[in-house]
């Protein structure tokens, strides 16, 4: 059989989503109706295909599932992974399963990006008796630090209880979070007002420090 031949019977015969053979593949964590064009930098280019995975079967995705159970998902099978305020709607002790998850996933020198909300900025308007008082407006309208705190009211009013919140993570508490799941090397930063959230890049094995940096430069907001 021709070799483009039996390439191309490969890829009808995948079960889908069937990707190119030469680009990248990340996973799309809790991708709710996002694409990869509302990832990073990085991941929304050529060389990234995209595979969507979300508990939520509305949102289309290519695979439904859990975070603390991707069964679907073959070990060691995507390049790399983006998780965005998916962990603060998991159980405290869901979070080692999810990012052991994470980590069996990826492949060796495969990484992951993940954001969530910050705690420690969110406090400051707290102790601030700002509670309810908007903190800034999203494209589903005013967010209140008790939204980002215990998860978006309005769409929980409506029905969607994925969105609750039931644990929260500062910088320091996410490093060491990430660190105890086995991620060799993590580069983190820390974003106050008006984002009140966390990224970090978190490696399965050791990468020097050009190497970290590059990444996370490619997939850290501006």
């Amino acid at each position: 059989m021709p070799y483009l031949e039996h390439v191309d019977k490969i890829i009808s015969q995948s079960e889908p989503p069937a990707f190119s053979l030469f680009m990248k593949t990340f996973l799309h964590i809790g991708c709710g109706f996002n694409r990869k064009d509302r990832t990073t930098r990085g991941f929304n280019s050529i060389e990234w295909n995209e595979l969507r995975l979300d508990i939520d079967r509305s949102c289309n995705p290519d695979i439904i599932g859990s975070m603390t159970e991707m069964t679907a998902v073959a070990s060691g099978s995507v390049d790399a992974l983006f998780s965005s305020h998916n962990i603060e709607h998991l159980y405290p002790h869901e979070v080692p399963l999810a990012l052991g998850e994470f980590r069996r996933v990826l492949k060796p020198g495969g990484f992951a990006v993940i954001t969530c909300p910050d705690l420690q900025s969110v406090a400051e308007l707290v102790a601030g008796d700002k509670l309810a008082d908007p903190a800034y407006t999203s494209p589903a309208g005013p967010i209140a630090p008790i939204d980002i705190l215990y998860g978006h009211r309005a769409s929980m009013a409506k029905g969607n209880l994925y969105m609750a919140h039931r644990c929260g993570f500062t910088e320091k508490v996410l490093i060491g979070t990430l660190q105890a799941a086995g991620f060799t090397a993590v580069v983190s930063i820390r974003r106050p007002h008006p984002f009140y959230d966390l990224w970090a890049v978190a490696w399965v094995s050791g990468i020097d420090e050009s190497g970290m940096r590059a990444i996370a430069d490619e997939h850290f907001p501006s």
